[in-house]
């Protein structure tokens, strides 16, 4: 099983994993796969050594470019990858399975743990962890604690994720080609507001899992950010650090479009029409309760523009055609 966490990534109490099988799609249509390439002056390549501030202040040393790089997040695997390090890359975690090439190499992390002697005696010298308590902060530190330079990246919004591909292209010494992707998938970014902007925004809540209580985005979260550059209004739970939200509470949003990121997961259209409570609702009404491919939408890394255009599909089924042609 291929594991991708969402609520779970930002901590706090009511965060929850989530399984998803690795070949499970859900019915969106392709992304535009002819986005233009921005022209711009390139940017010049770090020099080592050299020292960065990760997303929680630390300042990093890097004495030379890292040559054998640890990624204990499937999204900077991805970044790692794109931007042409991904030969440098020598371990993973037991969630990672994206890009092909990743996936064949040794697991040293799961959700809940980091093989520390694993990690050690691969000479590692350059782990980069995700923030906010995707990885341990206790075993992070001990890692730096050895001797091994740890990058930490959490991307509260959209924006974030374009700088902390770009912070991780300087540390591996990818720096331009990081820099040439970020302005890439800006444009990518720009393309789809342009499309939904002159559009009404429809109440929108992206169930992120309901097996036990309803999770859906927090305030101001990296994925109401998402929800509202692809044309909707998000309803959020009303916290900044909670994602769990009370049926009473979203009866009372009245949301217009429920967006099931859990379709990959088992969650239908029938089922949710079925669910006690949930008739009231308009999206349950008109029947606008629609798939959308998970993994795209919430990992922060390159595919994101294509998570993009698939959420906007979601929300407004009528820009298909218009965001699938390049």
């Amino acid at each position: 099983m291929a594991v991708i966490l969402v609520a779970g990534a930002c901590g706090g109490a009511t965060a929850t994993p989530v399984s998803i099988p690795p070949n499970a799609t859900a019915s969106i249509v392709p992304p535009a796969s002819g986005t233009p390439e921005p022209t711009e002056t390139p940017e010049p390549a770090a020099t080592f050594p050299l020292t960065l501030t990760d997303d929680e202040g630390t300042q990093v040393a890097l004495a030379s470019e890292p040559t054998k790089i640890v990624s204990l997040t499937p999204a900077t695997t991805e970044v790692l990858f794109k931007i042409g390090a991904g030969p440098r890359v020598i371990a993973t975690t037991d969630f990672d399975d994206y890009p092909p090439e990743a996936v064949a190499l040794p697991d040293v992390a799961s959700f809940t743990a980091i093989d520390i002697e694993k990690i050690v005696a691969m000479d590692a010298d350059l782990v980069v962890a995700g923030g906010n308590g995707f990885n341990p902060p206790d075993q992070l530190a001990k890692l730096r604690n050895l001797g091994i330079p740890v990058l930490v990246v959490y991307a509260r919004n959209v924006a974030a994720v374009l700088a902390d591909i770009e912070l991780v292209g300087d540390a591996v010494g990818e720096g331009p080609a990081a820099h040439a992707l970020t302005a890439t998938m800006q444009a990518g970014f720009d393309r789809v507001v342009a499309a939904t902007q002159s559009l009404a925004k429809p109440r929108t809540f992206y169930e992120i899992d309901t097996t036990g209580a309803i999770y859906g985005p927090s305030d101001e979260s990296f994925l109401a950010g998402m929800i509202d550059q692809a044309g909707g209004d998000p309803i959020t739970t009303g916290d900044p650090n909670k994602y769990d939200i009370s049926l009473e509470k979203l009866v009372a949003a009245d949301p217009e479009v429920i967006v099931l990121g859990d379709a990959a997961y088992g969650a239908t259209p029938a089922i949710v029409k079925a669910r006690p409570g949930w008739g009231t609702m308009t999206a349950v009404k008109t029947g606008a309760i629609r798939p959308a491919m998970d993994i795209l939408i919430t990992r922060p890394g390159p595919r994101l523009v294509e998570g993009l255009v698939n959420l906007a599909v979601a929300i407004h089924p009528e820009l298909a055609t218009v965001l699938s042609t390049p």
